[in-house]
């Protein structure tokens, strides 16, 4: 396995393939330890299947700096999740675009039944920081797990605020696991891993935060979030990246409006204006437009006539196919269904008593 390990760690250093290439190689090949021992058999898997993709050949300079990674990862109590692992976040499998493996330190606790991500301004006021505080503290009743990015202003303040509250939360970084960036959150880091969470980055060890890293950080704070919440953010910046990425991955957005003469409120408040995202004033608010408030309601038992539409019949089908399963689950293999349009069916299907949501959001059919 280690052997395996390693030959994936080094594809990530061939210049010509990016993550949608390699997660195909892979696939096509069976694992990427054929792709460098037996080239032969590679070579002709991937001309079976018409791929055009060239077999990496390795270097001196990729071998030395894999073996750093993995001397690194073993000294500091680093672990590497690769996007065909049994604990990959399922919310992230669904995008398109996810990462091909990342480090982490910390707990697997990458598929929580909720999660919520909030982001905003670096130099958030003190209106911010109370709005972070109350969003945080109304969806504490429903163990939601908090993602954000570990900088500072509102991402530090949505870490401290979960921490608090007893709640899961991920920090995902635009940098490498040798270090926190910012430094004066080391000790918040800390604090997130002593009380379960996770620290993330699909950056190598010693990878330094440049600005480059950081939109490509906020893909993966979204796709690991059923939403987003922009607590306070100017016209341009990082949290509008999130919120626009978010609406690609057919996540909720929502956001908090503020003063008309703040300038760090502009960006929330062009958001909503162009329904890119729904005005909220609570973590309530959320829970009510995410289903969570929803009383259960006694289902009554379905007809042998009941009629479904081709779309719940899918739904039903993923179901039945897998026993139970998560909604993320099912999105990942009905893809061309957006997200609010599956969750909508699914409560149709609940309501008819055809499935049943069991603790820790899992879905099973009824009959």
């Amino acid at each position: 396995m280690e052997k395996e390990i390693f030959y994936r760690l080094a594809l990530i250093h061939f210049p010509n393939y990016g993550n949608a290439a390699i997660k195909k190689l892979i696939r096509l090949c069976g694992s990427a330890t054929v792709l460098f021992e037996n080239p032969q058999s590679a070579a002709t898997k991937l001309y079976r299947y018409r791929s055009n993709l060239q077999l990496p050949k390795l270097n001196d300079s990729i071998r030395q700096f894999v073996d750093n990674e993995l001397t690194q990862a073993r000294r500091h109590d680093i672990k590497i999740c690769f996007f065909d692992d049994e604990h990959y976040p399922d919310r992230l499998k669904s995008c398109s675009d996810a990462p091909y493996y990342f480090y982490y330190k910390g707990a697997e606790c990458f598929n929580n039944n909720k999660s919520i991500a909030i982001v905003g301004t670096r130099n958030a006021s003190n209106y911010g920081k109370d709005v972070v505080k109350k969003i945080v503290e109304d969806l504490a009743p429903h163990n939601v797990c908090i993602v954000s990015g570990l900088a500072r202003g509102i991402d530090t303040c949505a870490h401290e605020e979960a921490l608090q509250k007893n709640l899961c939360t991920i920090a995902v970084l635009g940098c490498g696991l040798s270090m926190v960036y910012p430094n004066e959150n080391r000790k918040l880091a800390q604090q997130i891993l002593e009380n379960g969470g996770a620290i993330i980055s699909e950056y190598s060890f010693d990878a330094m935060p440049d600005r480059m890293n950081f939109p490509k950080r906020n893909r993966v704070i979204a796709g690991l979030s059923d939403a987003v919440v922009v607590a306070e953010s100017q016209e341009k910046g990082g949290s509008i990246i999130t919120a626009d990425i978010a609406h690609s991955y057919n996540r909720d957005v929502f956001a908090v409006p503020g003063s008309i003469f703040q300038k760090s409120q502009h960006g929330c408040h062009e958001l909503i204006r162009n329904n890119l995202a729904a005005l909220i004033s609570s973590g309530k608010d959320i829970a009510n437009m995410m289903g969570w408030e929803q009383v259960q309601t006694q289902c009554n038992q379905p007809t042998l006539f009941s009629k479904l539409s081709e779309e719940e019949d899918a739904i039903l089908q993923v179901i039945r196919k897998k026993q139970e399963a998560t909604i993320d689950q099912i999105s990942a293999e009905i893809s061309t269904m957006s997200y609010p349009r599956l969750a909508s069916l699914m409560l149709s299907l609940e309501l008819k008593g055809i499935i049943e949501c069991k603790p820790g959001k899992v879905y099973t059919t009824i009959y």
